[in-house]
């Protein structure tokens, strides 16, 4: 008799190429799901009245989840909506941003998650970019919609809470869904890039590469089955809706929902519900650490802490591991256009490889390029691009976008990184953020990685200043842990550590560094602060 586990391992080992996307051989899992649908119908069929959802004091088992998805699929392909259609979603973390996402994956309609924090041009123009023909907003954000008649594709609205459209309730009574042929190339999810270089572009997530995330997340982290995951990040970024959300589903288990994080709230939350696995960003870990009574929660089940988006400071895992014996922190390393993960860092290896992204995964490809598009020497710098099934096929209606980023089946991450001997992968920065002072290159997160380790350092961030000599100079913004901070005793905390010219020439001191809504820095606002 074998485990699930063991099978799982199996399942795992079971690697092809195969052709997809038209021209691309790509390595995937020969045993797999084929939609995101069988995923959720899987996970009814094997624990109906096993906890889904878990919101405040509501929870939701698998059974009246997927009694739910069956009725708003109904309606919505009763009122029209049908295979390929879009319906974009403007809602917080909710039982009905799930409800709805796996309807649209149920019914062959394409979601279009939009984050909370955007404003009415920006909701405008994702809505009109792809077309949608639906829209499931909470009333609470309809300030943040643009006038009907700037939206003329725009033929269903649905509202949570108070408003003047229809009511999503209206898609929960029992309706039937016919049967939609749906194929593993077809697109799941349209998710909108942060569009920090110019207007956002939706990545097109296929059921193909959502499925292969998931079992990489599944077999990565050894989840297992009935794991326990708080959301803490938005539903609507890829990591919540695919690292989490989906990934949990896949192994059945429990998403307990946060509208919001706040330190305090997750710790008591994660105590309550006794969490097995999350996956957040850095900053997140360090604000749990501030709580005084951080050791007095009982937080003996959290098994998995996944992080990304940022490096995790050596002090940060190290106060960890004094605490939380049972917890091991992974590393994982993706974008939205990779569907998430391309690399995890191998379960215990934090501590010795914490200047690394982990390794790639079984299904993906990394190759390090130089500015030539020439392949580098193990070990050498260079911008990583990524192949594998999980890469999207391209971007919804923008075949320009499609020439700059994608070449060979590769997409071409932006990162500057290597791949050393051992498999091990390094990201040393954003292409588009590495500092030039006079033609020494420095790479941000190098300077960032010293500053954090300064006791009197909360957090930091280091961006190239414009310089009519030197092209540019580094400059460093700091959150001091307790107001104030010795800048002479910094620098020379820095010049133990550094090359002369990868010293911070100027620091700033504020009270929080700006991010977006996924909680990642949002160095473009610092740069234009600090001009």
């Amino acid at each position: 008799m074998h485990s699930r586990e063991e099978h799982v391992a199996s399942d795992m080992a079971a690697l092809r190429h195969e052709t997809h996307y038209g021209n691309r051989v790509v390595r995937c899992f020969a045993q797999r799901p084929v939609t995101v649908d069988a995923v959720l119908r899987d996970a009814t069929a094997r624990a109906p009245e096993r906890d889904a959802l878990v919101l405040g004091d509501e929870r939701i088992s698998y059974r009246v989840l997927d009694a739910a998805v069956q009725a708003i699929a109904g309606n919505l392909t009763q009122r029209g909506l049908r295979k390929g259609d879009r319906v974009a979603l403007l809602l917080g973390n909710c039982f009905e941003f799930i409800y709805a996402m796996l309807a649209c994956a149920r019914a062959g309609i394409i979601v279009v998650p939009m984050s909370i924090r955007q404003r009415a041009p920006e909701t405008e123009f994702i809505l009109n970019q792809c077309e949608a023909a639906g829209l499931i907003y909470h009333g609470d954000l309809a300030e943040h919609l643009p006038a009907p008649a700037a939206t003329p594709h725009l033929r269903a609205r649905f509202v949570v809470g108070n408003g003047p459209d229809t009511p999503f309730a209206a898609l929960t009574a029992p309706t039937p869904v016919a049967d939609v042929a749906i194929s593993e190339e077809d697109v799941f999810a349209l998710l909108y890039t942060s569009g920090t270089t110019g207007r956002p572009k939706g990545a097109m997530l296929t059921h193909l590469g959502t499925i292969h995330s998931l079992l990489h997340f599944e077999h990565g982290m050894a989840l297992r089955d009935a794991d326990v995951s708080v959301l803490a990040v938005p539903a609507s970024h890829v990591t919540g809706l695919v690292a989490i959300i989906l990934t949990m589903i896949q192994v059945r288990g429990t998403i307990v929902l946060m509208p919001a994080f706040k330190a305090r709230a997750f710790l008591e939350l994660a105590a309550r519900e006794r969490m097995t696995h999350t996956l957040i960003v850095p900053a997140m870990y360090n604000l749990c650490l501030l709580d005084p009574d951080f050791a007095k929660f009982d937080l003996s089940h959290w098994r998995i802490g996944g992080f990304g988006g940022a490096p995790m400071p050596e002090a940060t895992i190290e106060k960890l591991a004094a605490i939380l014996r049972n917890l091991t922190l992974v590393n994982a390393y993706g974008a939205t256009e990779t569907t998430s993960p391309v690399t995890l860092l191998p379960l215990g290896d934090a501590a010795e490889h914490g200047d690394s992204v982990g390794k790639i995964l079984p299904c993906a490809d990394i190759i390090v390029m130089d500015d030539d598009s020439r392949e580098v020497a193990a070990g050498e710098s260079g911008e990583l691009w990524i192949a594998g099934p999980m890469v999207i096929p391209g971007y919804w209606n923008n075949p320009e976008a499609d020439r700059a980023a994608f070449c060979g089946g590769y997409w071409k991450s932006g990162d500057i990184g290597s791949v050393d001997a051992q498999g091990y992968v390094r990201v040393f920065d954003r292409k588009k953020d590495m500092i030039n002072r006079g033609g020494y290159k420095i790479y941000c997160i190098e300077v960032e990685g010293v500053l954090a380790r300064h006791s009197q350092v909360l957090e930091c961030a280091v961006i190239g200043r414009p310089d009519p000599v030197l092209g540019e100079r580094v400059h460093a913004v700091i959150v001091p842990r307790a107001g104030e901070i010795d800048i002479d005793e910094l620098k020379a905390f820095c010049a133990r550590q550094l090359s002369d010219y990868k010293m911070p020439e100027t620091i700033a001191l504020i009270d929080a560094l700006p991010r977006n809504a996924n909680g990642k820095v949002l160095k473009t606002v610092l740069r234009e602060q600090s001009r």
